[in-house]
């Protein structure tokens, strides 16, 4: 598994056929988008919306927005944080993973990647948030060895979620 930066072009828009690779990830996700409600219509999920979403995120300097790719092809995304706005949370986040195709690893394997990242760069832990009626990405993530340490309201939507943590220690 290979994590490369968003590329951008220099007027900062995504390439327009990396903007197809995108949609398509997102559209073959259309359950979890059902459930978060971050689409007007999870369904039909277009490419301006994609646009317009990583433009937002890449907005906060401390956001990076990771592309994976297995054997040439697209195999998800991910969005990480270096540091949450709470100056009380020391730990950088993940704030989004997605795969176009599940059971073949591509999620563990990001998530990995992710917190070698992190490991690297000499951070302890990494924190995540996970919606209450997610239970498939709670099982996930805690078989990857996150652990349960808040319940609150995510930032961006008010929505109800659990806070994840899991040390980093080498």
């Amino acid at each position: 598994m290979i994590l490369t930066p968003l590329p951008l072009t220099p007027d900062h828009d995504i390439p327009a056929p990396l903007l197809t690779e995108l949609t398509a990830l997102y559209a073959a996700n259309e359950t979890f988008f059902a459930l978060s409600g971050d689409f007007p219509d999870p369904a039909d999920i277009r490419p301006e919306q994609i646009a317009r979403e990583l433009a937002d995120e890449l907005a906060n300097p401390e956001v990076e927005v990771l592309l994976a790719r297995s054997e040439g092809q697209l195999a998800g995304i991910t969005v990480t944080l270096g540091r949450h706005p709470d100056p009380a949370d020391p730990d950088p986040w993940i704030g989004f993973l997605m795969v176009g195709e599940r059971r073949r690893g591509h999620g563990r394997r990001i998530a990995e990647a992710v917190e070698d990242r992190f490991r690297e760069a000499g951070r302890e832990a990494v924190r995540l948030a996970v919606l209450d009626n997610n239970p498939m990405g709670m099982a996930f993530w805690t078989a990857l060895g996150y652990e349960v340490i808040d319940h609150r309201k995510d930032r961006r939507l008010g929505r109800p979620c659990a806070v994840l943590r899991k040390p980093l220690a080498d």
